[in-house]
């Protein structure tokens, strides 16, 4: 019987901490990204992309306008 070379499973469970630094000087730490995210081939636009929207839907909860993203860097482990 013939197997067939199968790519081991990568695990995309879990998250990855990133602090998110705004126009105004404020940064906020430990934002919880899934890790599905940083296995894209654009890891920075696909984290980037989830990071917004997770902003945006905070700001429709508090009725203020998202800030601007000026740095995403991962948290410190």
């Amino acid at each position: 019987m013939l197997r067939s070379k199968q790519k081991p499973k990568v695990q995309d469970t879990g998250y990855v901490l990133f602090d998110v630094y705004y126009e105004d000087g404020s940064r906020r730490s430990n934002r919880r990204v899934p890790r599905t995210a940083t296995l894209e081939h654009d890891v920075d636009g696909a984290v980037r992309q989830v990071i917004e929207e997770q902003d945006r839907d905070i700001a429709e909860k508090s009725g203020k306008p998202p800030l601007a993203i000026t740095k995403i860097v991962r948290s410190a482990d």
